[in-house]
């Protein structure tokens, strides 16, 4: 089991950036697939980013490709997104999540609590 806990998120300007990280529990970090899902008010929850064990594989949802980085530090046993050119509609709260089994869309067994990110314009 892992127990992940999200930090970095904030206010921030139309067009500014924002680096949020997950710090994961346990020695099996590097065993998991890890990825970023947000929510926004009356919607659902939906992917964002994805990165596989060794962090060679990274997947992105359309809306972020090209604006938001997902990577790892298996030694700190930490994933990060780095999002840059933030819009307005990227306001949510996103959370981590991770799965044992790799996959583009990832499908997380755990789950973060969220960290809220809001966007003005």
């Amino acid at each position: 089991q892992v127990q992940l806990v999200e930090s970095g998120g904030g206010l921030v300007q139309a067009g500014g950036s924002l680096r949020l990280s997950c710090a994961a529990s346990g020695r099996t970090f590097a065993s998991y697939a890890m990825g970023w899902f947000r929510q926004a008010p009356g919607k659902e929850r939906e992917f964002v980013a994805a990165i596989s064990r060794s962090g060679v594989n990274r997947s992105y949802a359309d809306s972020v490709k090209g604006r938001f980085t997902i990577s790892r530090d298996n030694a700190k046993n930490t994933v990060y997104l780095q999002m840059n050119s933030l819009k307005p509609e990227d306001t949510a709260v996103y959370y981590c999540a991770a799965s044992p089994y790799w996959r583009d869309d990832l499908i997380p067994n755990y789950w973060g609590q969220g960290t809220q990110v809001t966007v003005s314009s």
